[in-house]
């Protein structure tokens, strides 16, 4: 099964700019993750100063918001796809990722496969 795990901080955090040792733990992770077969992709994110939110409501026009996005108290700061046997072993690796952050919390979502949508 895949899982998506989406990291939220603060964006005072520190993990924003990363120091040597942040980059050196995730980076020794996303290894290990690789060659155990976990890890199918992991991506860091800019903050939202430099993004934009696209919005469409029922009936509506889609509609952009420019970033930061102030109103938000944590923003999405990246996120890993991974394999796992079930919920309960992704959470286990979700909590091993938000080990190596200071502050943050690990959204996990089964990804809905082909085999799952009607036909």
């Amino acid at each position: 099964m895949r899982f998506l795990m989406m990291h939220r901080l603060d964006e005072r955090a520190p993990e924003w700019n990363p120091g040597p040792e942040f980059v050196e733990k995730i980076s020794a992770c996303i290894q290990d993750w690789t060659e155990r077969g976990i890890l199918i992709t992991a991506e860091g994110v800019h903050p939202s100063a430099k993004g934009a939110r696209v919005r469409k409501t029922r009936g509506g026009a889609n509609t952009a918001t420019d970033g930061p996005f102030t109103e938000a108290k944590e923003v999405i700061g990246g996120f890993a796809l991974i394999n796992a046997a079930d919920r309960a072993e992704a959470v286990r690796y979700a909590k091993e990722y938000a080990d190596l952050f200071e502050e943050v919390e690990v959204e996990v979502r089964q990804i809905v496969e082909e085999d799952e949508l009607p036909s």
